[in-house]
């Protein structure tokens, strides 16, 4: 992979497959070795596919899991900030190994069954290795303990390589994998990501790993002089001095509540989409008011007027654990010990694998040469109009943003400021 500077951004998907109970110790080297992964792909050969539409039934679903998810998530006067497009890539890697009602739960939530995605992430990351802009890279490993308790299926790694590109490791699980581990996701993420893991639970049996790095300059980088300190005035009255970047763009959105603009990145293919509620409509009650369809339709055609905007810079962080947001979208049985059903990821002796967290971490910097975003999902498994006068919109009150693909209309990242500082 390319080094790509400092505007480099980095989203790392981690899903770590766990048993139950402790059914024994990881794989034992001999005394005064090192045992280290074998890389398995010579034994698993992933099927090439060609770049296919992106802009069908699989983006639609994506997007409305995308707004369902957040607003579950979404914190009121708090900046939120949640990719559904790593938590989606997360959750249907998993399902490929869910079966029963497991398998129909998760189906369910994501909007579409286990195959369609599967078609749809193969065609995505077919589409972004043939982008020469190389805004968006994505890279997926799958590493499995070398324990005899736990038997893998092979069709669950086949699958997983054909649809996610994912390489396949087989490993001890001791201090040796997590430096492995380590280096691998340092590597791919070009060290701006120099460790995922602390150490490995006793009785783990799996983790993948996906690795995506966002790197985007504006197609209209912001000029030096048109930097300003202005008053950003939060939901509860307070106002915060920030700096404000000004810009007179050529894509204005709106809607009933609420007006916005898009700008774009070099290439055109990503953008970033900016929705300012009206005055007296919450941020809350306006994302209450989205759906996919709509957002899809404004997003895909905004209106070709002069709008002056004001964007503040700003870099916002966001933690959570997502599993009641999921259970409360109809996910309960893959949290449930007894219920879950993951036999198609493989089997262990130590018993029944279900999810007990989904932990996901955001970031996101914003100032005048582009933006850099990053996020991280960890699924822990255990066995148990003509232009009269130009618009303006000023963000200088809470608002809703995406960073969008704009060939598959997915947003990559949903974010809600509402303080620009962080306070």
């Amino acid at each position: 992979m390319k080094t790509r500077g400092w505007k480099q951004t980095i989203c790392l998907l981690l899903i770590a497959v766990l048993a139950m109970q402790l059914a024994g110790c990881a794989g034992a080297s001999q005394p005064g070795e090192a045992a280290k992964a074998v890389n398995l792909m010579a034994e698993i050969t992933p099927h090439p596919a060609e770049p296919a539409d992106v802009t069908g039934e699989a983006s639609v679903a994506a997007t409305d899991f995308a707004l369902r998810l957040f607003r579950a998530g979404a914190v009121p006067n708090k900046n939120t900030l949640i990719s559904p497009l790593s938590v989606l890539c997360a959750l249907a890697m998993t399902a490929n190994g869910a079966e029963g009602m497991t398998r129909s739960q998760m189906e369910q939530t994501l909007g579409l069954d286990r195959a369609q995605y599967n078609a749809f992430f193969r065609s995505f990351l077919a589409a972004l290795a043939q982008d020469d802009q190389g805004v968006l890279h994505m890279a997926n490993s799958i590493w499995f303990t070398d324990d005899t308790r736990f038997t893998v299926n092979q069709t669950f790694l086949q699958t997983n390589a054909d649809h996610y590109g994912a390489d396949v490791f087989k490993a001890p699980f001791d201090e040796t994998t997590v430096q492995q581990l380590n280096g691998w996701v340092k590597e791919k993420t070009d060290g701006m990501i120099p460790a995922i893991l602390n150490e490995i639970p006793p009785n783990a049996i799996m983790y993948l790993v996906n690795a995506l790095a966002f790197d985007a300059k504006w197609e209209k980088p912001y000029r030096q002089e048109s930097v300003a300190s202005g008053t950003f005035h939060t939901a509860d009255g307070s106002e915060r001095t920030v700096d404000f970047m000004g810009s007179e763009e050529h894509a204005y959105l709106e809607d009933n509540l609420a007006t916005g603009f898009v700008k774009y990145y070099q290439g055109g293919r990503f953008a970033f989409a900016a929705l300012l509620p009206n005055e007296g409509v919450s941020v809350e009650s306006y994302l209450a008011s989205l759906n996919a369809e709509g957002l899809r339709t404004m997003l895909a055609a905004p209106k070709n007027e002069t709008v002056l905007t004001a964007l503040p810079k700003f870099e916002a962080s966001w933690s959570g654990e997502l599993s009641e947001l999921l259970k409360s979208m109809g996910m309960t049985a893959p949290f449930d010990d007894d219920l879950a059903d993951f036999t198609g990821l493989g089997t262990s002796t130590g018993g029944n694998i279900s999810i007990s967290q989904v932990l996901h971490k955001t970031y996101v910097s914003v100032d005048e040469g582009g933006t850099r975003a990053g996020a991280a999902t960890a699924v822990e498994m255990t066995d148990k109009a003509a232009i009269e006068e130009p618009k303006q919109v000023y963000l200088d009150r809470p608002f809703v943003y995406l960073l969008i693909d704009c060939q598959s209309g997915i947003p990559l990242f949903i974010g809600t400021m509402m303080d620009p500082n962080g306070k």
